[in-house]
């Protein structure tokens, strides 16, 4: 099912979206130079994360998913599958994984997070908390499932 229509603001309307990664580049993936340059990091990102064998899901939200020509980078939430552990993980997804590293080498903002890390709540409640704008109101957003 392809992603809705952008509302009058740009924006996805609220709610969750899902598509595969390709619908996700079909949709915001060119226009601009730098919507390109940042789909590329989307689409390094998404393979480093691929890569390690324990994703189970990757939010996307913020300017890259808008109708904004120029989006300064990628926000994401990575989720991965209970077992999945960091230590036996290469340097560069390590990298990926530290937030302020992951800033200046991939120029993403990322947060990554295991199910059972969680403690007050449930993995569909964290997903769609993400929904939630800095302002109190709410944004669409788009779970890729891998």
């Amino acid at each position: 099912m392809p992603l809705p229509t952008l509302n009058l603001a740009g924006e996805l309307p609220e709610g969750i979206h899902k598509a595969t990664i390709d619908e996700v580049i079909a949709q915001f993936g060119s226009g601009t130079r730098q919507r390109v340059t940042v789909t590329q990091r989307l689409q390094r990102i998404y393979q480093l994360a691929k890569s390690t064998g324990h994703l189970e899901r990757v939010l996307i939200f913020g300017s890259y998913i808008t109708a904004k020509p120029e989006p300064n980078d990628v926000d994401v939430v990575i989720i991965f599958h209970d077992d999945f552990d960091m230590a036996v993980c290469s340097e560069e997804v390590k990298n990926l994984l530290n937030h302020q590293q992951a800033a200046v080498e991939f120029g993403v903002s990322i947060f990554w997070i295991r199910p059972s890390l969680l403690f007050l709540e449930t993995l569909d409640e964290f997903i769609a908390s993400w929904q939630i704008k800095r302002d109190g109101t709410c944004r669409g957003i788009i779970e890729v499932r891998k």
